[in-house]
């Protein structure tokens, strides 16, 4: 089943429940859905790689957001973000703790020969690819630096 027939059963589902802010986080999600199918050059349907890149985006934005309503002390526009936050990462792979985010990347550099900071681009590179939508690309990126220097 593609991502976008789950999305417009789950935002039935929202409306039998009234589930207004889950409503709210589902339709943002098919909207992103909609946009990038009908983006010039973009096929019929959405692959999976990019559903889970549209996903994973979603989720950053309202992570970012969150920290900076945190920050202002907006509790009421956090929580909002946050309320949302749980409702994307339902549709998202589950995510790596730090130390399999950690394992993983020192995998990639025994896989790549990686010896030094300047292999570093080698490293994100195989990385990202690998650990897509499981892992934070700034996580990814730090444990790399850690473990090359």
């Amino acid at each position: 089943m593609s991502l976008k027939t789950q999305i417009e059963a789950q935002i039935k589902q929202a409306m039998l429940n009234k589930e207004k802010t889950r409503l709210t986080a589902l339709r943002a999600i098919k909207s992103l859905i909609l946009l990038a199918e009908t983006e010039k050059g973009a096929k019929e349907e959405l692959t999976e790689d990019a559903e889970l890149k549209l996903l994973t985006k979603a989720a950053k934005q309202r992570k970012d957001s969150l920290e900076i309503y945190k920050e202002q002390g907006r509790d009421d526009l956090a929580d909002v973000e946050n309320a949302e936050l749980v409702v994307i990462e339902e549709f998202l792979p589950k995510q790596l703790t730090e130390e399999e985010v950690k394992e993983e990347v020192q995998k990639v550099i025994n896989q790549t020969g990686a010896s030094g900071p300047q292999d570093m681009g080698k490293v994100m590179g195989a990385a990202t690819k690998k650990l897509a939508g499981k892992a934070d690309g700034k996580l990814i990126s730090q444990f790399a630096r850690q473990l090359l220097s």
